[in-house]
């Protein structure tokens, strides 16, 4: 059960609005975004007793010493410790945790914790960002059965939504630059604690966010974003690729993707590359759509915004996100080092995913925690079809700040019934993201795919 929700809208809105229709928002409604809400349609004012503090612009400068390519310093570093959230007090605190969140502190009664700083709304965007939102909240609408979205470009389509399907797109479609090449790598930890670094190279050209493309010219070429992933190690998987080419309109075209395998030396479809379908190199521990914490068609989930919550978020993870730190540092059994996290409470929007009976999806349920202030999704809780907690999902978010854009620096994928987790964009021995890098369509074709393929 959610606890102490705050339902930002009428109940006769989600009444008429809880399917799949979409209506644009009125003008006045849009003038909210420069006033009560923030650019990109959270709450600006704090809560009641003060623990969420007003909105105030975010991170809107570079810190002292800050150097492209540096891993980014923490500019909260001197904050202190609040109280820490354990096995043995985390019922004090359970109407701010997630059913997931919970559950961890249950299986791992001895070692699990969350150390809760004061909550510092460190998400920005650039103007044109906040520019481009306010038009979106004024026309952008859901294509057919929401697999896909119209009139909207660059910013948030949806800053003001009124259906779970709407919300779920704002994730999706977050900024976070129009082009970023990253180094960094997973681990598939056992419950021992042992692991091996698989490293990846990943390349994303964002068409949804390039500066002065229209809704329409969006539309005509009908991609969203082009991804290339590449495995850098160890050697025997290294040249290993997946190139994927998301659409906007799923229905006319449905997500491309194509694999090349050192082994054959040749570049296949790969139209699995979707849904339930086990990541690559993952050992089972997370399926192709909680990558990113949810990305994809959502066409197999009925979809309803829940409201609003206060829980207890990994935010301004700067400390876990040092080059400080080695793997080993970081990785150890049943989960990453508490010692090295930060929990925030932080508003986020509840979006329920329940799987749609003609479909089939090892996730009969999921429960989506989104920021308000970024529409990063930062806790998913996922249910199997006994309706028991199957996997508990966490991002550790930071502002990028530099862009700036707020996005994780890892995820973190608990599956319950091995006791196990996946960790995913582990970057601290790693150059850090390029987000001035320009990428071209030719880099994200099956003959790019072949040419950069090697043993």
């Amino acid at each position: 059960m959610i606890k102490k929700i705050s339902i930002l809208a009428t109940a006769l809105t989600f009444a008429l609005y809880g399917g799949v229709a979409s209506a644009k928002v009125s003008v006045a409604d849009a003038a909210k975004l420069d006033n009560e809400l923030t650019p990109v349609g959270a709450v600006r004012a704090g809560n009641p007793d003060g623990s969420i503090p007003a909105w105030t612009g975010g991170i809107t400068a570079l810190p002292a010493g800050y150097n492209k390519g540096d891993h980014h310093a923490d500019p909260f570093g001197n904050d202190q410790v609040l109280y820490t959230i354990t096995g043995a007090n985390y019922k004090e605190y359970v109407a701010n945790l997630s059913p997931g969140q919970v559950k961890l502190f249950e299986t791992y009664p001895d070692t699990y914790k969350m150390p809760v700083y004061p909550t510092r709304r460190s998400a920005s965007y650039p103007d044109s960002v906040y520019a481009a939102t306010k038009s979106n909240a004024l026309n952008a609408e859901l294509l057919q059965g929401g697999n896909g979205i119209q009139n909207a470009t660059m910013g948030i389509p949806f800053p003001i939504p009124q259906n779970g399907l709407e919300a779920i797109w704002n994730h999706t479609l977050r900024f976070r630059g129009d082009a970023v090449t990253r180094f960094g790598g997973q681990a598939a930890v056992t419950e021992g604690g042992a692991y091996t670094i698989i490293g990846f190279e990943e390349q994303l050209m964002i068409k949804y966010a390039e500066a002065g493309l229209t809704p329409a010219q969006l539309m005509d070429e009908n991609i969203l974003f082009k991804f290339k992933q590449s495995v850098t190690k160890p050697s025997r998987l290294a040249g290993t690729a997946l190139l994927v080419h998301e659409t906007v309109d799923q229905v006319k075209n449905p997500r491309q993707a194509w694999t090349y395998n050192t082994g054959q030396r040749r570049v296949r479809r790969a139209p699995n590359v979707a849904y339930d379908t086990p990541g690559s190199a993952t050992d089972g521990l997370r399926t192709t759509d909680d990558y990113d914490m949810y990305n994809g068609s959502p066409n197999r989930y009925n979809w309803e915004l829940k409201g609003k919550q206060e829980l207890y978020v990994a935010y301004n993870s700067y400390k876990l996100h040092s080059d400080q730190l080695t793997y080993d540092d970081i990785l150890k059994p049943h989960h990453i080092n508490p010692d090295l996290t930060r929990f925030e409470k932080h508003r986020v929007w509840v979006v329920e995913a329940n799987l749609k009976d003609e479909f089939r999806h090892v996730y009969v349920k999921r429960v989506f925690y989104i920021d308000e202030d970024s529409w990063q999704v930062l806790v998913a809780d996922s249910y199997d079809d006994r309706g028991g907690l199957y996997r508990v999902a966490l991002a550790y978010g930071l502002n990028y700040y530099e862009v700036p854009s707020p996005w994780s620096t890892l995820e973190v994928y608990h599956d319950l019934n091995s006791r196990r987790y996946l960790a995913t964009g582990l970057d601290n021995e790693e150059e850090m993201y390029d987000f001035s890098v320009e990428l071209s369509d030719r880099e994200f074709t099956p003959q790019a795919l072949r040419r950069e393929g090697k043993r």
